[in-house]
């Protein structure tokens, strides 16, 4: 199943994809894409329904964040070969962890906001894991027993405030619209292997990243796993699974995003992104 949100910032309704690839409505049948929904129970009975028989959504709608109340972002920081290669820097010999911000959650074609005092926005595409069912300190074999299924990542971050300003690295993670994610929840019954999925990332129609979840150095199952050891995984929760080359940091010289470029980013068999980079326009508050 490809399970998603639609509607204006903050009214978001549930929805699904037919065989057809159009958007139905399923507000009638559960209140968001969260919680319960995701685990194995709500996921089997989200299945069993005629597709088909649902409203359909008129084209064009924006699309959200395919999950709602997402409790936490954990991301997995050079957790490929090549990237790591690209950066300099040595494979680590356990996963480096660090936190995104629920806040800078937005749609999959949403905009980019350049931060105020950013100079080094910079983009990677990753695979997203989606949990479904609450773990802790599970093991590595039943690990999977636990995801609910994968979504596009762009894990936006501004590598000055990320790697010059002191402290961790969430710093430069966690600014407004810099987790884009979706365009939907493709459920794990579909993908045979999320181990073995193309991923490509292009700004203003040029390639910058071109490469494919075999070359993770920790797969889903240990990744679930090894982080359950340190934290309570809940439904809802996404682990960002890394990156692969191609980042503007590691280009010669670097390449940062700026003001109306665009970006895409697709996953093999999980959806394509678009995003608009826009300057900030000023405090909301």
């Amino acid at each position: 199943m490809k399970l998603l949100r639609y509607g204006s910032v903050g009214s978001e309704k549930p929805g699904i994809l037919d065989s057809s690839d159009r958007l139905r409505d399923l507000s009638d049948v559960i209140d968001d894409v969260s919680g319960d929904v995701l685990g194995a129970a709500g996921l089997r009975s989200l299945s069993t329904l005629n597709i088909d028989s649902l409203p359909i959504v008129n084209e064009g709608v924006r699309l959200g964040s395919p999950i709602a109340s997402v409790g936490k972002i954990i991301c997995v920081g050079l957790n490929y070969s090549d990237h790591a290669a690209e950066s300099g820097m040595e494979i680590p010999e356990e996963p480096i962890l660090f936190f995104k911000a629920t806040t800078s959650i937005v749609g999959p074609n949403d905009n980019v906001v350049l931060p105020v005092g950013s100079s080094k926005v910079d983009w990677e595409v990753e695979l997203g894991v989606v949990i479904g069912e609450r773990a802790s300190y599970v093991s590595e074999s039943a690990a999977m027993e636990h995801v609910a299924g994968y979504c596009v990542v762009n894990d936006v971050s501004e590598r000055a405030f990320q790697l010059e300003r002191g402290g961790q690295w969430v710093k430069g993670k966690s600014c407004d619209s810099f987790a884009p994610l979706g365009p939907w929840l493709v459920t794990s019954d579909e993908i045979a292997d999320p181990h073995n999925l193309s991923m490509t990332l292009d700004v203003n129609g040029r390639r910058f990243q071109n490469g494919s979840t075999s070359t993770m150095i920790f797969g889903v199952p240990f990744l679930v796993s090894y982080i359950s050891q340190f934290m309570t995984l809940e439904p809802g929760d996404i682990i960002s699974t890394g990156t692969p080359p191609g980042v503007g940091l590691g280009q010669n010289p670097p390449v940062y995003m700026k003001m109306d470029d665009v970006i895409e980013l697709e996953i093999e068999l999980l959806g394509r992104q678009r995003q608009n980079v826009i300057a900030h326009q000023g405090d909301s508050s």
